[in-house]
């Protein structure tokens, strides 16, 4: 099933060149993903294309009109098309929510801009509001890049080793960040590969390489342990470098 996706932004010109690339790339040469882009300023009633204004109570900034970005969603929506509007105020962007996107037959990105959206767009239009992260970027172009690209790279046949999919950071499933990976050579400016990766013992690496997610995650993203179940030599495990690591910092604070 392809994905069909409209993006709605005044500046369309942005895309140009980060679809051309990459997984999104593939993704449409096999046909797997189309992307569309529409300029509410083409459904503006006024000589200058109006589509913003000041708002109402008063305040800084300016607030982008209701009437262009209904018109322009409404222009190409289908029946079971799922309408985003990208903004800093929206629920965060996560694995998941591209895992969905990928199987979602039409997908509409409203890119925010200026100060906000009227309410009205919230209200009326749009299904769902997602941000990428806590820190406010000048529009929602950049969010509608990332969106895509991270479901574009879980569509059937646009990677082409797919088990690694499954092993990623924030897989379905995983509640670990992924564990350090090498290649050749196999030492660099005097950093060797570890030992057991080149040992040809499979057990091993694997036990290597869930330890370390484990230890990584407990170093980075520690509430995400609170979802894996771990074997009491694993709860040793981290226990033992986590106590290493505290000491290891109080010795170098003195």
């Amino acid at each position: 099933m392809a994905v069909q996706v409209h993006i709605i932004s005044l500046f369309p010109e942005y895309f140009t060149g980060p679809f051309d690339c990459g997984p999104t790339r593939i993704a449409r040469e096999k046909n797997s993903l189309s992307i569309d882009l529409v300029n509410p300023r083409d459904f503006t009633d006024d000589a200058h294309r109006t589509v913003d204004d000041y708002p109402f109570g008063g305040g800084a900034g300016m607030v982008l009109k209701p009437e262009p970005l209904f018109r322009a969603v409404e222009s190409v929506q289908t029946e079971g098309a799922h309408v985003v509007l990208l903004s800093a105020r929206g629920r965060r962007f996560n694995q998941q929510l591209a895992q969905r996107y990928s199987q979602t037959r039409h997908l509409i990105l409203v890119c925010g801009r200026y100060k906000d959206v009227d309410e009205r767009v919230r209200a009326g239009l749009v299904d769902e509001e997602v941000s990428i992260g806590d820190f406010v970027t000048a529009g929602g172009e950049p969010a509608a890049v990332v969106i895509v690209d991270a479901f574009a790279r879980l569509l059937p046949g646009v990677v082409e080793h797919e088990e690694s999919v499954s092993t990623d950071s924030f897989a379905p499933g995983r509640n670990l960040l992924d564990a350090p990976w090498y290649t050749r050579p196999r030492v660099f400016r005097g950093m060797p590969v570890p030992e057991v990766l080149v040992s040809g013992d499979h057990a091993a690496v694997e036990k290597w390489r869930r330890r370390q997610s484990l230890l990584l995650t407990a170093r980075r993203r520690p509430e995400l342990l609170q979802n894996e179940v771990l074997s009491e030599s694993e709860r040793e495990f981290l226990m033992l470098h986590i106590k290493e690591e505290l000491s290891n910092g109080q010795e170098e604070s003195h």
